[in-house]
């Protein structure tokens, strides 16, 4: 595969569902089952590569012509799983949330308005002909959202220290049907604990997102480009789906002093590393 840019991977975070190859319909399914059988499949670094070289032309390319025919690709327990990287479709879900990211001159400077006008009347009519298109994967930029950590358990964490030629991984992947589990659990918990809030709202939101995949699927939390900007010693040490497993268990108990303890280190953690995207 030729190489599409040396740009360093930005520092964002990923939610991924695997989806059986019997989930899609035809002819999508064949595809899929002989891009699998492919030795030269692209890895997580090359689909970053390849977004962030769109920006470099001038004007940029804010979002693909065509959407990609790429996916990343597991075997759990002998069945064959997908996650299409729809490119485009997130491109398009991106650049709606950029406004709020950037302040106006430099998201005037990064995409003119002209760019974004016109990728928003292409995904408008783009939409207006695929009504129920969702994407596989969901980006957090410099986090990881804490209903993210409401899918998955510590004793799922997948960590990797990484050597000089290999980065660190620090990841949870968990059956779908479990993920569905925790997220209703929690939600009951929330409703009756704390009521309404960013924290039920964004968890609500998964949880519908989830419903729309098929039941056999995986679920992978990745903290992706965050392992270049986390000291390995703070990877090492962080469990933040075991906090957030204790504080939920406990506001369930009505101990709130053992659940706002949990609380304060999930806020302490991720402080740090919004304190360094303050410093870039």
């Amino acid at each position: 595969m030729p190489k599409v840019s040396s740009v360093v991977v930005p520092y964002a975070a990923y939610l991924r569902v695997y989806e059986p190859l019997g989930a899609f319909p035809e002819p999508e399914r064949g595809h899929w089952a002989r891009y699998a059988r492919r030795q030269d499949r692209p890895s997580y670094q090359d689909e970053l590569r390849r977004s962030l070289a769109d920006l470099v032309p001038t004007p940029p390319v804010a979002v693909p012509v065509r959407e990609s025919g790429d996916a990343f690709v597991l075997e759990v327990d002998g069945v064959v799983c997908v996650c299409p990287w729809r490119t485009r479709l997130r491109g398009w879900q991106a650049l709606e949330e950029l406004g709020a990211e950037l302040p106006p001159p430099v998201l005037d400077a990064v995409l003119p308005p002209v760019v974004r006008r016109q990728a928003a009347l292409d995904y408008e009519r783009w939409l207006g002909r695929n009504p129920d298109a969702r994407p596989w994967i969901r980006t957090a930029t410099w986090q990881v959202p804490v209903n993210w950590f409401v899918l998955v358990t510590d004793e799922e964490r997948q960590y990797d220290k990484g050597t000089a030629e290999a980065p660190a991984v620090l990841r949870y992947r968990t059956p779908m049907v479990q993920a569905r589990r925790r997220v209703a659990r929690a939600l009951r918990t929330l409703k009756e604990s704390v009521g309404e809030g960013p924290l039920l709202d964004g968890l609500l939101d998964v949880g519908r997102w989830l419903e729309e995949f098929h039941p056999r699927s995986l679920v992978e939390l990745d903290y992706g480009g965050l392992v270049h900007v986390l000291p390995a010693d703070e990877l090492a040490a962080d469990h933040s789906a075991a906090d957030v497993a204790e504080g939920i268990e406990a506001l369930r108990r009505g101990d709130e002093a053992t659940a706002g303890e949990a609380y304060a280190r999930l806020v302490e953690r991720w402080r740090a590393v919004r304190d360094r995207r303050s410093a870039n």
